[in-house]
């Protein structure tokens, strides 16, 4: 990978599920990555779904130093089974300096060991999954993401008070407290809400506003 490539591309350290799930998205979103493992087995499945892929141990300086990841204007670590190694990659990335670190933690504590040694993001994989998917179990809502400051972004049907109504009509963010920022009829593409908006009972809608309001809200008959 040439280094004007590498200015713009992502360093995913780590081909387990998490690590090649960002890998394959992002070369599908035309980003530049350059993916290493390890693992040879690794290593050998996803040579051909993935443009650069090497082998590698990334707890030693001089193999990110070799790989040229001191030019990646953003590194993910993938690892998160053994902390150790999680530690020391991201610790490595620390020192070049440039990479915007992202890194997967398996426990709180892990994550904050990650955050204390320079990592800028890190991410709990297995707790978001658990905690969106307890929103959805209920059948209420049918996709549901949730940031950091408790403000989600749900896909959910249109509760029956508010249905054959526009939305200024409704006035659903003076009643609720939450917005309805799109609305997909069937049969139709999705459309940005305005006032005039009407919802139907069987369109479905984009909700946004803060966890709380919007459970309120997705629970009402």
């Amino acid at each position: 990978m040439a280094r004007g490539a590498r200015d713009d591309g992502v360093l995913v350290i780590g081909l387990g599920r998490f690590g090649a799930s960002i890998a394959l998205t992002l070369e599908k979103l035309g980003t530049q990555v350059l993916a290493i493992d390890t693992s040879e087995e690794l290593v050998q499945k996803y040579s051909g779904q993935l443009t650069h892929v090497v082998r590698a141990d990334a707890t030693q300086p001089e193999v990110l130093e070799q790989i040229g990841a001191g030019d990646f204007s953003i590194a993910v670590v993938g690892v998160g089974t053994s902390i150790e190694s999680s530690v020391l990659i991201a610790a490595n990335l620390v020192d070049f300096g440039k990479p915007v670190i992202w890194a997967k933690a398996i426990s709180a504590a892990h994550g904050r060991i990650l955050q204390r040694i320079g990592t800028h993001h890190v991410v709990y994989p297995e707790a978001d999954a658990g905690k969106r998917v307890a929103h959805l179990v209920g059948g209420k809502l049918m996709d549901f993401i949730e940031f950091d400051d408790g403000f989600a972004i749900v896909k959910m049907r249109p509760p029956r008070e508010v249905q054959g109504m526009t939305l200024g009509e409704s006035d659903i963010r003076a009643k609720f407290g939450v917005t309805i920022v799109g609305v997909k009829s069937p049969g139709k593409d999705f459309t940005y809400a305005v006032p005039e908006t009407l919802v139907a009972a069987h369109d479905l809608v984009i909700v946004s506003g803060h966890t709380h309001l919007i459970e309120k809200f997705s629970n009402r008959p």
